[in-house]
């Protein structure tokens, strides 16, 4: 690996170490709902939402009622978005003339914003018109993550609070997360993106006369303020096609450093927004190395990887056996202003959280390092995973974790001084085996349907189930980055990851909300010579392994049939 590349990784891990806990500990504040910063502005906006929508901010509510609201507010995002894409043809901001968009696309687009999963099976420049990258899009990335990390405040309030009933107000946090977090975040790095090259305009297409005598069609677009908040919001769609490896996304070196912190920075905050309101802060440091330990890994490894290129290529460019791997590594699919490094640890990035972006193409990196990043997303992308969500999946194997040790030695598990028993256990089985069920099960459907054969998939073999693999588990655990050799457009699977992103979000919210419900209601139990301590290295350890074990024994035989295969054939 380059002197460059480890510069970069070295930055960005000063950077998140120097202004994480920061971050965090604001984050908590915003949910703790005491006096804070910014009230002055915030407040008024916000009792202004709350009177006209009706909602009470000193009513809280119980688990289920918590998320009857969210899964009401998010049908109405998905009919709103999906209608505004069936008549943008006769909306204003269309400056580029752009039709209706199809039914089922519309269905996926709709569903795949909302769930904060930002699957684009389309070329945004050329699909979307300008009001619905605005509107549609570019608020569903907004309220997308204000939801997750809503879910995150419900589920500490369940650990932090004792013998009580509620967990919060969805509706509070909902406005709170946007107006406090969301906005001022996107609205300073928009401001960052723009003195870089980024573009924000009201422009469509602008034809420019090459030097060769020939006219090119220069797109425009309000892009700044979509690509703030889709970095920001673990969210990933982007107004072009080829995401933040286009340059009116993604133009410099700079710009590109400071987008991958911003899809980082988040998803490590809350770590320590986590101890901040669970009154330990040990905790936090736990959970935050948790998330660091692994992310830094399979960064290293991807980079080692692209960097060292494929071995079948020589010097001379042949492709056969060569004692020396390809020079320069692998730069097929790469920007050469970013180089194998900077794309693999962008990637490594995107698919470790629920981003989705990306500055390079997956399909071209090595069969291994395409392996890295399925495994990442596979963990159920808890390392550190998108906002809120991530910590979310990270503290239901912590709790897993707590109930096999308790096992080991007998004893009733505790995590924070609450009993973990066998309705806690239910439930964090039923969130574990949830995402696994619909990415097996609709890949599983997917090779067997003839069109998806001879029509989405246009390299066979190992590779292309590869590509058919990372769609359903990019789909499932809500990320949105693909093997873009595949054909996704197609009326079966877009109707297919349509079903298999709603399950991937919903089907784990749920459960999370449960749980919350079920741990607030529990009294603390006081700390004994028996207890587990949980912010601890062996403790540390034990999540690791159990979030790599999991992961291991449910997907290692369909990892085996592609990325694995791929790599031996090399």
């Amino acid at each position: 690996m380059t002197l460059p590349g480890w510069a970069q990784l070295v930055a960005l891990v000063v950077l998140i170490l120097v202004t994480a806990p920061p971050l965090g500990a604001y984050i908590a504040r915003v949910y703790e709902g005491g006096p804070m910063i910014g009230d002055r502005v915030a407040r008024p906006i916000e009792q202004a939402i709350f009177r006209f929508c009706r909602v009470d901010p000193k009513r809280e509510q119980r688990w289920s009622v918590y998320a009857a609201s969210l899964l009401a507010f998010s049908a109405v995002g998905v009919l709103l978005l999906y209608l505004l894409q069936r008549v943008q043809s006769n909306l204003p901001f269309n400056p580029t003339s752009v039709a209706n968009v199809a039914p089922a696309l519309s269905m996926n687009t709709a569903v795949s914003f909302v769930t904060n999963t930002n699957w684009q099976a389309y070329a945004g420049e050329s699909t979307m018109s300008h009001l619905t990258q605005m509107v549609g899009l570019t608020v569903q990335q907004f309220i997308s993550a204000a939801a997750g990390l809503a879910v995150m405040a419900a589920l500490l309030r369940g650990l932090s609070r004792a013998g009580q009933r509620t967990i919060g107000n969805f509706w509070v946090d909902l406005v709170r997360t946007t107006i406090r977090i969301l906005l001022p975040l996107s609205f300073v790095f928009a401001i960052i993106l723009l003195t870089q090259g980024v573009i924000q305009n009201t422009h469509g297409f602008t034809t420019a006369h090459t030097v060769a005598g020939t006219t090119q069609q220069i797109p425009g677009g309000p892009n700044a303020s979509m690509e703030s908040i889709k970095q920001l919001g673990s969210n990933g769609g982007d107004f072009f096609n080829t995401n933040s490896a286009h340059p009116f996304s993604n133009p410099t070196k700079l710009s590109d450093f400071l987008e991958l912190y911003a899809i980082l920075i988040i998803p490590f905050a809350v770590a320590f927004t986590f101890g901040r309101m669970v009154r330990d802060k040990r905790q936090g440091y736990a959970v935050f190395t948790i998330m660091f330990v692994v992310w830094l890994g399979a960064s290293i490894g991807t980079m080692v990887l692209e960097t060292s290129g494929n071995p079948r290529l020589t010097n001379a460019g042949a492709t056969e056996v060569a004692t020396a791997s390809q020079p320069g590594g692998n730069m097929e699919g790469k920007e050469s202003r970013f180089g194998p490094s900077g794309s693999a640890l962008w990637a490594a990035s995107t698919t470790a959280t629920s981003n989705g972006s990306v500055n390079a193409m997956h399909d071209s990196f090595t069969p291994a390092g395409g392996f890295l990043l399925l495994g990442l997303m596979k963990l159920g992308e808890v390392t550190p995973g998108g906002v809120g969500v991530g910590i979310n999946g990270l503290l239901i194997f912590a709790i897993l974790a707590v109930f096999i040790a308790g096992l080991m030695v007998g004893r009733t598990p505790e995590y924070l001084g609450k009993k973990i028993q066998s309705a806690e256990v239910k439930l964090v089985a039923l969130y574990i085996l949830a995402m696994p069920l619909v990415l097996l099960g609709g890949l599983a459907v997917a090779v067997s349907v003839t069109s998806v054969r001879r029509v989405s998939i246009s390299n066979p073999g190992a590779h292309g189930f590869s590509e058919l693999l990372y769609a359903f588990t990019s789909a499932a655990n809500n990320n949105g980055s693909a093997f873009a050799g595949l054909n996704a457009n197609t009326s079966f699977l877009n109707s297919a990851l349509t079903f298999v992103m709603l399950f991937g979000r919903f089907f784990l919210i749920i459960p999370t909300l449960a749980l919350a419900g079920s741990l607030v209601r529990k009294q603390t139990v006081p700390a004994s010579s028996g207890t587990f301590p949980t912010h601890t290295p062996l403790f540390i350890v034990l999540v690791i392994g159990v979030i790599v074990i999991v992961g291991a024994l449910t997907f290692l035989p369909a990892l085996a049939l592609g990325p694995i295969v791929d790599s031996l054939k090399l």
